[in-house]
């Protein structure tokens, strides 16, 4: 397994991208924090110094759907730590509203958010590490990828199904050209966090501690693909692929 000593996390000031900063931090990682939220990085980085003096946490203010500042603030991060060996792109958004009822600006701000903020992301750490020739790109998607699904979810599972063939199909190129360039999809099941706060109760939801865990492990694993925690969510992930469909809109 290769250590991955600095690591960018967009996203960073809440939830999971939070989570996995603080998981990072004691492990002993560098970080590059950034997100919309400057007062809440800050904070996060003086937590982190605190508690772990030996490292450096680095944080920028981002607008991910801003994409010359997502050029602009990876390089810059690049520059504060020295170099990137992980990039983790977690920013994103839930919101959404049945297609069709009059909410298209909600559905597109969860596509621009989502996919084509993702796609800017992922350029910018892909430059750094096509320069570099090596790195390790982790795009967080959702088990939503797994198929389409109804109602306030359409435009979500649609734009998660995106990132997941996004990553994919960076993989399949630095496989075929045998670049050593690591990457990594995430499919999260669903994490207690403030996203899904409003969300109506599962029994299928984990805390943010087990969730972030669980990711942190399959990102230091450098696997391909993980769906997380994989329990229930690698069996879950086969019938949601599999049911029939009207079977999946009950469920959802």
């Amino acid at each position: 397994m290769t250590v991955r000593s600095k690591i960018l996390i967009t996203g960073a000031s809440s939830g999971l991208g939070e989570g996995m900063a603080r998981t990072f931090a004691a492990l002993g990682r560098d970080l590059a924090l950034c997100a919309r939220r400057a007062d809440r990085l800050q904070a996060l980085r003086k937590e982190l110094l605190a508690a772990h003096p030996g490292i450096t946490v680095s944080v920028r203010s981002l607008d991910v759907n801003d994409h010359q500042q997502v050029f602009d603030v990876f390089h810059a991060l690049r520059a504060d730590l020295g170099g990137l060996d992980r990039v983790i792109v977690n920013a994103g958004l839930g919101k959404g509203k049945p297609i069709g009822t009059g909410r298209f600006d909600a559905n597109l701000q969860t596509a621009q958010t989502n996919f084509t903020a993702a796609l800017a992301q992922c350029e910018a750490a892909m430059k750094i590490f096509r320069a570099q020739h090596c790195g390790h790109l982790v795009v967080v998607s959702s088990m939503s990828a797994m198929r389409g699904l109804p109602r306030n979810l359409t435009t979500y599972a649609a734009t998660k199904a995106g990132v997941s063939a996004l990553a994919e199909g960076i993989r399949a190129e630095m496989t075929a050209t045998r670049t050593p360039i690591a990457v990594t999809t995430l499919h999260p099941g669903y994490i207690a966090t403030e996203l899904s706060a409003g969300a109506a109760k599962t029994p299928l939801m984990t805390s943010t501690e087990n969730g972030v865990r669980t990711m942190v492990k399959a990102i230091e694993r450098e696997r391909p693909e993980a769906k997380v925690p994989a329990w229930p969510w690698v069996p879950a992930g086969f019938l949601m692929r599999h049911l029939p469909l009207r079977l999946i809109t009950k469920v959802t």
